[in-house]
């Protein structure tokens, strides 16, 4: 398996992608069929004028489930949402992102090996994304971009397709007084090297008081240097960022194969951005007041990482519009089973994983019996109704 993703390094691959997914598996094993089973109603709350009935919520399966995969999370976030899908009767349609398509057959093919009927899942072409997304499929998952959101979506509206959009962030960090530099830093340096900067809860946006921004660059920069991370690629978007922010007034620096922006506060809104590379800004502020602020005007609400004392931070985090928020730590969190994962704005709708995840793959029907008391039934009644009708 390792072998079949050499863009990433063997220790992302099993961290990011293999374990995550054995954990979510074993959270279907566990969990699934509770949450799928007929959830009766009980008859207290029961509307006075349905004396006699019983009702229960059945979750029955979409149909046929087209996920879009990524190319930088080609098998824990494929493969999750897969086997979700699965889980929940439906059958699949797999369009893998370019170059993954021999790592997804492999999947599949241990899936069968384990029982999985064949046809179940069907693996379409690397380019048939444009086409697949104008057929009717009960449902799209996508992940990937806010502008292939977009197209996907329009395409989806023409036959009324749902669709579950987890899309990119630009995923602030707010770095509290009392934070620990030491270990924000640390954490810092982990997001920006984990599987290269291509992760869409990367942190990009550190807001951080103006007197500490500098000790914290300082702190970074350093570990930069003596991990010896220097994975060079070059990133035109990127190129095309620091041209902006330089432009603008801020500073650039170029520490291996990473780029650190320094910003102000006004000048915030250019790091609000979909870009995938090892890059992040620190943006001096006053406050955490004003970092909420600038937080309420951003396009993105993917991810958000909170650094310092926990009291303060929970505070904060209730302030936060992301949909997965953590504290002291910075996306590993996120890879709890148990948890939804999916953002708001141009980060998307709709979620994958976890709980809410799973029952996304189905839709709700009721189902209400009357055993007795149908007292609008009853011929008077209905001699009553016609008359009042009229």
């Amino acid at each position: 398996m390792l072998a079949l993703i050499p863009d990433h390094a063997p220790i992302d691959v099993m961290m990011a992608e293999i374990l995550p997914m054995i954990s979510a598996i074993r959270f279907l094993e566990k969990e699934a069929a509770s949450l799928l089973k007929d959830a009766p109603l009980s008859v207290l709350g029961r509307p006075i004028w349905l004396w006699g009935v019983k009702s229960h919520i059945s979750r029955r399966p979409l149909g046929v489930v087209l996920i879009i995969a990524p190319g930088n999370y080609p098998l824990m976030l494929a493969g999750i949402q897969t086997l979700q899908a699965l889980a929940a009767g439906n059958t699949v349609a797999l369009k893998p992102a370019p170059g993954r398509t021999a790592l997804l057959k492999h999947f599949v093919s241990l899936l069968t090996q384990s029982g999985l009927p064949q046809g179940v899942i069907h693996i379409l072409p690397e380019d048939a994304g444009p086409k697949a997304v104008q057929e009717a499929f009960d449902l799209i998952v996508l992940t990937g971009s806010e502008e292939t959101g977009r197209k996907v979506a329009l395409a989806a509206a023409q036959n009324l397709t749902p669709t579950i959009m987890e899309l990119s962030g630009a995923d602030p960090v707010f770095v509290l007084p009392s934070a620990n530099l030491s270990l924000v830093a640390r954490a810092l340096h982990f997001g920006l090297t984990l599987k290269h900067g291509s992760t869409c809860i990367a942190p990009r946006r550190v807001f951080v008081h103006g007197n500490h921004r500098e000790a914290l660059g300082a702190q970074l920069a350093l570990l930069l240097k003596n991990s010896g991370a220097n994975h060079q690629t070059h990133y035109p978007a990127l190129d095309k960022l620091t041209l902006t922010i330089e432009q603008a007034g801020g500073s650039v620096r170029k520490l291996g194969a990473a780029t650190i922006l320094l910003l102000d506060a006004d000048q915030a809104a250019l790091a609000d951005v979909d870009l995938f590379a090892p890059w992040l800004a620190l943006i001096g502020v006053s406050d955490m007041a004003e970092a909420i602020q600038i937080e309420s005007r951003s396009r993105h609400a993917l991810g958000a990482s909170i650094f310092g004392d926990e009291k303060t931070a929970r505070a904060l985090a209730k302030q936060i519009p992301a949909g997965s928020v953590t504290i002291n730590d910075l996306i590993v969190p996120t890879a709890d089973p148990r948890l939804p994962f999916g953002g708001a704005r141009a980060s998307g709708y709709g979620v994958t994983r976890g709980r809410e995840g799973l029952l996304s793959m189905t839709r709700a029907v009721s189902v209400s019996t009357r055993r007795s008391g149908a007292f609008h039934l009853l011929h008077h009644a209905r001699i009553l109704h016609g008359k009042f009708s009229r």
